[in-house]
């Protein structure tokens, strides 16, 4: 059966990761803690390089915490899982499988009956809109068109929370509102809880139910934003005066993180301050 939306609560307690020799370490998450609601979706933003990515590798179980530690429905993560799936930067298809063999693969490695694999991938194909590329391979697929399949993918596992790490990073500007509804309009149907990472404010605000904002590197969460516009949701929401007020908000707690990591050569940073100092200054 699929995870309802009482499942996927993450909880991060203290928890630190360094890299590098003990001589020469590198502190990237400080002494994080935060809570991933379940049943909602929850937006990661802070500025470029201030440990994102570590966090949702954590979560994920790919990398352990130097100190700390975090759980899963009160359950301490100890490694990978399957109730745990990560949608990345890149596409992770396999190039050699059509769309509907990539959608199919996780029910088939683990040994569920292959008509029944194959049925729930085709449906899951025509809800994300591929409905007739099923014997299509990546490399016949726009970008868009491959990060809808690799949501089937991970849609077919019924992970408890779905590690959406950047997914939309690199996709034209029409592209990636596109994608942005299409994730909205499979989350508000399901309401399975979502850890979705993006640089980009106006995304985070648009998608998320709260907004965990972070500090510069090394990374903890600077402050938790409740993001209380209407659901369903659609574009529109992008002219409200609340939209405003929510942008305004999230901006100034961002700028002073954005000015660490300006003075670090972050280009991220250095949009984020200028268009705080056009947004204060009017311009």
């Amino acid at each position: 059966m699929p995870p309802d939306r009482h499942t996927g609560r993450v909880e991060c307690r203290a928890v630190t990761k360094m890299f590098g020799e003990e001589w020469a370490r590198q502190v990237v998450v400080d002494d994080a803690s935060f809570v991933v609601e379940q049943g909602q979706l929850n937006v990661m933003i802070g500025p470029s390089g201030c440990g994102k990515s570590t966090l949702i590798n954590l979560i994920a179980g790919y990398e352990a915490p130097t100190s700390g530690e975090i759980r899963l429905d009160g359950e301490r993560i100890e490694g990978p899982g399957r109730d745990r799936l990560v949608v990345f930067q890149e596409t992770a298809l396999f190039p050699w499988m059509t769309s509907l063999e990539n959608v199919m693969f996780g029910p088939e490695v683990r040994g569920t009956n292959r008509r029944e694999a194959r049925q729930e991938a085709r449906r899951l194909l025509e809800k994300v809109g591929l409905k007739g590329f099923e014997d299509k391979y990546p490399s016949q697929l726009s970008g868009g068109m491959q990060r809808r399949c690799e949501l089937a993918r991970a849609l077919i596992n019924q992970p408890k929370i779905m590690l959406m790490d950047e997914p939309f990073r690199g996709l034209d500007a029409m592209t990636r509102e596109l994608m942005q509804e299409y994730l909205l309009r499979l989350f508000e149907e399901s309401r399975h809880t979502v850890l979705f990472v993006t640089s980009e404010l106006e995304e985070a605000i648009f998608l998320a139910d709260r907004l965990l904002i972070l500090t510069a590197k090394p990374t903890s969460v600077k402050e938790v934003l409740t993001v209380d516009l209407p659901r369903p949701r659609d574009f529109h929401v992008l002219t409200s005066p609340r939209y405003g007020e929510l942008k305004q908000e999230a901006l100034e707690a961002l700028y002073e993180e954005a000015v660490k990591a300006f003075a670090k050569g972050s280009k991220a940073a250095y949009d984020l301050v200028e268009a705080f100092g056009k947004r204060v200054g009017g311009g």
